[in-house]
């Protein structure tokens, strides 16, 4: 492995491992893996407008060097990349580039595992566009029967849905230790999950420290059912699946039967594009507004280092820094367990969605490699 006076993308993976992997969602029994339809690989630089409202393009239209993407897609399908399922590559508004891999395709749904904390996120800001409820509206004053919870306290009273949204709610939760009470193995485990998590200790004053807690989104979730009078599923259609021609959606589900925002959301890969072009867009998508401008942009700051040196994180969304060339360039993007990814990298509006099945392995952060080494070095 060369060394690089710069951190690139191998070492920040190596050291960034127990985060990027915890922060992904678990792998027991809740987590069945995706149905493998057993499809040929396809790789195409001329990507097929299927109707599906994504536009396309061409990498040369793009200002993309076309052989070196065509060369990445054929060393993951040769298996110098193994567990890569799927990798796809737009810029300027269009999708440039689209491969699938072993045995999956176009039109399969892959379970996103964790990156569907960032879609809630993008729920959150609607139903708070809608008035729903305020970014720093206190939880207790959000859900009936806040106040029926165990061990309650006036650090407990202040936890904000602004502390849900940036993982520092205070509750002793931390899915990457097994040993916290909060742990989201141990939520699986109970009837209600959003009563669980409220029902925890508090470790710190809200605000102070961020911690890894799935539970926490799944109460984010609970929020915007509650408020929005709609189940979590339903609103998303409405409002963000609809404007966004995304058809197909598989959600995680309580023991309740309810749709929960943590994780475990299934859709297609091509779907996963236009959710990232949409954050690309400011926002917007083909000309109508979906997103309130002004939370694409707080969902690119940093709020907390989260994780190793050099990982940011707030509004459910991961942040880190890419070498490239002489220099660095800035990126937001969500993370699944197994290696599923959605790159935002603003400077060169630029959206890159890689699917996986690394689960609970340190090869899930292959995509890091394949766009910080190969893809965006292959854009002009």
């Amino acid at each position: 492995m060369q060394r690089n006076p710069k951190p690139s993308w191998h070492a920040l993976a190596v050291v960034t491992l127990s985060a990027v992997l915890a922060a992904c969602g678990g792998d027991k029994g809740e987590f069945p893996r995706d149905a493998n339809p057993g499809l040929a690989a396809v790789l195409t630089v001329a990507p097929e407008d299927s109707g599906d409202g994504l536009a396309v393009s061409s990498p040369a239209a793009e200002d993309i060097d076309a052989n070196a993407l065509v060369a990445t897609m054929e060393a993951i399908r040769d298996g110098r990349f193994r567990g890569v399922d799927s990798m796809l590559i737009a810029r300027h508004g269009k999708l440039v580039a689209e491969s699938y891999f072993n045995g999956y395709g176009r039109d399969t749904l892959h379970d996103l595992r964790s990156t569907g904390k960032s879609i809630t996120s993008a729920l959150a800001g609607i139903a708070i566009d809608q008035g729903a409820f305020g970014l720093d509206d206190p939880v207790a004053q959000l859900l009936p029967g806040f106040e029926d919870h165990k061990n309650m306290s006036d650090r407990k009273r202040a936890i904000s849905v602004r502390h849900l949204l940036d993982m520092s709610s205070g509750l002793e939760c931390n899915d990457w230790d097994p040993a916290s009470p909060g742990q989201e193995e141990k939520m699986y485990d109970k009837r209600d999950w959003p009563g669980f998590i409220l029902d925890l200790r508090m470790v710190r004053d809200p605000g102070a420290l961020a911690e890894y807690c799935t539970g926490g989104v799944v109460v984010l979730g609970k929020i915007i059912s509650t408020r929005s009078g709609m189940a979590l599923d339903d609103f998303a259609t409405a409002y963000l699946f609809g404007p966004l021609g995304i058809r197909q959606a598989d959600w995680r589900r309580s023991p309740d039967g309810q749709a929960t925002g943590g994780g475990g959301l299934r859709l297609r890969p091509r779907d996963a594009v236009k959710f990232g072009l949409l954050y690309a867009a400011g926002g917007s998508w083909n000309g109508a507004r979906v997103l309130p401008a002004t939370w694409v942009e707080q969902s690119r700051r940093r709020t907390y280092g989260l994780g190793t040196e050099g990982y940011g994180y707030g509004l459910l969304w991961w942040k880190r820094t890419f070498v490239r060339g002489n220099g660095t360039i800035e990126s937001y993007f969500t993370s699944g367990n197994g290696g599923n990814f959605i790159f935002v990298i603003p400077a060169l509006d630029v959206v890159a969605v890689f699917t996986g099945s690394n689960y609970n392995s340190d090869s899930m952060n292959r995509p890091f490699g394949l766009l910080g080494d190969r893809v965006l070095a292959a854009v002009r």
